[in-house]
Parts: C-alpha cells; structure tokens; sequence
C-alpha cells in the first residue's frame, strides 16, 4: 500500500476514534425537587411545594452528562429576589447539587419560586407556597 494511502486511512481511524471520544453528553439538569428535607445523597427525602413560616425550604437539583460549571438559584418571594447563591461542580456522572432556604424569623405567607440556572441559562422554575397552616 502507498504512503498516501497510509495517512489518509491512519487519519481516518483517529477522526473516528475521537467522535467516540466527543459523544460524551455535556452537563445538563435532569430535575429540580423542593422538600422539607435531604437525603444524605443530597436528593429530596420529603417532596412539598407547600411550607409554614418556620421550615426550610431545600432544593435538589439534579445533573446528568459531564463537565464544569456554575448552578444557581433565584429565590424570589412576591416576584422579588430573596437571594441568589451559587456553586461550582465539575461532575463525570449523574449528581444532585443541594440549595436551601431559611429565615431565622420565618418566611412571610404567599407565592415564591426557585428558578434555577446552569452556566447562567434558565434551567426551569418551581413555585411554591408559604402558608400560616397546611
């Protein structure tokens, strides 16, 4: 077989090798769950989307995929931001990246949400309710 020939195919086997290298699904979230409380995993043990003035609020968001990044929420209470915290992850497998929302004086009755974000794109919203009994 001719040189050419040679380099061409050898090219073309590492080009293939490397798509399977590149398959690889970025990070991305897969679900966001509110609850009254944590699993030692980080994923939500007791799902509500309704709480009193006094309970913390927990978030768990779930990741899939691979790589690095900045997860966030917006926590707004009336349609105001409360707080914004963030964390950098790098994750190589599914993960559950935990937030939480507290007030030593408790939470005012109404309408909140958690919007959370990945590398500063939106990545879904989840309402929830304060209410003096539930």
């Amino acid at each position: 077989m001719p040189m050419r020939k040679l380099i061409v195919l050898a090219a073309a086997m590492f080009s293939i090798s490397l798509g399977g290298c590149g398959s690889r699904e970025s990070l991305h979230v897969t679900s966001l769950q509110l609850g009254r409380s944590v699993n030692p995993d980080g994923t939500v043990s007791s799902f509500t989307t309704r709480f009193v003035p006094g309970e913390t609020v927990y978030l768990a968001v779930g990741t899939s995929g691979a790589g690095s990044g900045t997860i966030g929420v917006r926590w707004t209470y009336e349609g105001r931001v409360i707080d914004e915290p963030k964390k950098q992850v790098d994750y190589r497998i599914p993960a559950t990246t935990e937030f939480h929302l507290q007030s030593a004086t408790g939470f005012p009755p109404g309408g909140y949400s958690a919007e959370i974000f990945l590398n500063g794109q939106s990545a879904g919203i989840r309402p929830f309710r304060v209410e003096q009994d539930h």
